[in-house]
C-alpha cells in the first residue's frame, strides 16, 4: 500500500490526526527533503525510517520501491509541503503503483492552489498551470486567453519579470497573489501589473507564491493570418511558435491552419 500525505504548508497545527496516525504505522515515508520532513517528524514524535525521494533520485529509486510495495510493505509519500503528487516528486511512482495494481490511497489535506482559490473567492472555472516558466513570455498566451481564472506557481526570483511581461502583455489585467500561506508572514494582494511592480519594488520578494490571474478579458483574433501576427507581435514568438499557438485558440489542427494560411498568401 502506498499513502499520498498530505503536510501541513506552513502551520505545523494544520496536520491531521489520520496522516499522524499513518505516519507512525507505516513501514518507511519517502520524503522530498529528510531534513525539512524531520522538523514536521519531531513535532508529532514519528520516529519511522525516512528515504530521500526527490526529483533527482525518483528514477533511480522507482523499481526498489515498487518491490517493497508488491512485497507487502506500507509506504507513505510525503512532499516538503503540501500535497504530493502535485508539482512535487512521486507522480511517476503513483502512476506506476496503479500500473502494477498497488493500491494506492490519498489522504488529503493541505495544499497551496486550493487555499489561494478559497481566499481569492469564486465561482469561475479555473486551470492550474503549475510553475511558471522561465524562458520568455509564450507560456502566458495560455493565461490570457483563457476565458477563467488560471493558478500558478512562482518563485521570488522571478516574480518580478512575469509582471513585468504581463504589464507588457495584458497592463490591464487583475491579478491576485497570496505569499506564505498559513504562515507568519501570509499576505493577499491584488493589483494591475504596474500596481503589483510598485508593491514589490518597495519590499523583497521573499517566500513562495501563488498567483490567480484574471481570465476572459482578452478576446482575440479569430481571422488566422491576423491572429499569427498578434501572437509574433504581443508575444515575442516566431511565426512557427504563433502558428502552433493559433491552431491551439482556433481549435484547428496545425496542418489545415498551415495549409489555409498559404493559400491565402498564394
Amino acid at each position: 500500500m502506498l499513502y499520498v500525505v498530505a503536510t501541513p504548508i506552513g502551520n505545523l497545527k494544520d496536520m491531521t490526526f489520520r496522516a499522524v496516525e499513518v505516519l507512525k504505522e507505516v513501514d518507511l515515508i519517502l520524503a522530498e527533503d529528510t531534513r525539512t520532513s524531520s522538523v514536521l517528524m519531531r513535532a508529532y514524535d514519528i520516529k519511522n525510517e525516512m528515504r530521500s525521494f526527490h526529483k533527482f533520485n525518483e528514477r533511480g529509486r522507482e523499481e526498489e520501491i515498487l518491490d517493497l510495495l508488491e512485497g507487502g510493505q506500507k509506504i507513505a509519500l510525503i512532499s516538503d509541503a503540501g500535497t504530493p503528487g502535485i508539482c512535487d516528486p512521486g507522480a511517476r511512482l503513483i502512476r506506476k503503483c496503479r500500473k502494477s495494481g498497488v493500491k494506492v490511497e490519498v489522504l488529503p489535506g493541505p495544499c497551496a492552489v486550493v487555499a489561494a482559490l478559497s481566499l481569492y473567492g469564486s465561482e469561475e472555472h479555473f486551470q492550474f498551470v503549475g510553475f511558471l516558466e522561465k524562458k520568455g513570455k509564450k507560456q502566458l498566451i495560455d493565461i490570457v486567453y483563457y476565458p477563467g481564472l488560471t493558478i500558478a506557481y512562482e518563485s521570488p526570483h522571478h516574480l518580478m519579470k512575469t509582471l513585468e511581461w504581463m504589464n507588457e502583455i495584458a497592463p490591464q489585467s487583475k491579478i491576485f497573489i497570496a505569499r506564505e500561506l498559513t504562515k507568519l508572514y501570509e499576505e493577499t494582494l491584488e493589483g494591475t501589473p504596474q500596481e503589483l511592480i510598485k508593491h514589490f519594488q518597495e519590499r523583497k520578494t521573499l517566500g513562495e507564491y501563488v498567483l490567480i490571474f484574471s481570465g476572459n478579458q482578452n478576446p482575440f483574433e479569430k481571422e488566422p493570418s491576423k491572429l499569427v501576427e498578434e501572437l509574433q507581435e504581443r508575444f515575442g514568438i516566431n511565426p512557427k511558435e504563433a502558428l502552433v499557438a493559433a491552431a491551439k485558440l482556433l481549435n484547428k489542427p496545425k496542418r489545415e491552419l498551415y495549409d489555409d494560411l498559404h493559400r491565402n498568401d498564394a
